[in-house]
């Protein structure tokens, strides 16, 4: 069964930067895509970004040029990095995979890890 646990969280000033790890056990990433997903307190779950095996990466829009999305196979692992942060990007983040195909949609991704806190103070 595969499991995901979320790191790299934290509280960090408009403007910083944080990356966030997902670490996968109980299953090597090998056909998978693995997503990250936000959701800030009374809104609905975000799309920010995805990666599929072959490296081939999938962005929300409105966040691509300010976070990165990369995945290191040999430590089953993939991150997000977030520069030039703003109060509007804090938010849980949470990592999730699917198999195969990249997707914006939190229907197709199967498995989720608990998420990480990130929060943005001016």
């Amino acid at each position: 069964q595969l499991q995901l646990v979320e790191s790299g969280g934290g509280l960090v000033q408009a403007g910083g930067s944080l990356r966030l790890s997902c670490a996968a056990s109980g299953h090597t990433l090998t056909n998978d895509v693995v997503g990250w997903f936000r959701q800030a307190p009374g809104k609905e779950r975000v799309f920010v970004a995805a990666i599929n095996w072959r490296g081939g990466t999938f962005y929300n829009a409105s966040m691509k040029g300010r976070f990165t999305i990369s995945r290191e196979n040999a430590k089953n692992t993939v991150y997000l990095q977030m520069n030039s942060l703003t109060l509007e990007d804090t938010a849980v983040y949470y990592c999730a995979a699917k198999l195969r195909f990249l997707s914006s949609l939190v229907s197709e991704y199967e498995y989720w890890g608990q998420g990480t806190q990130v929060t943005v103070s001016s």
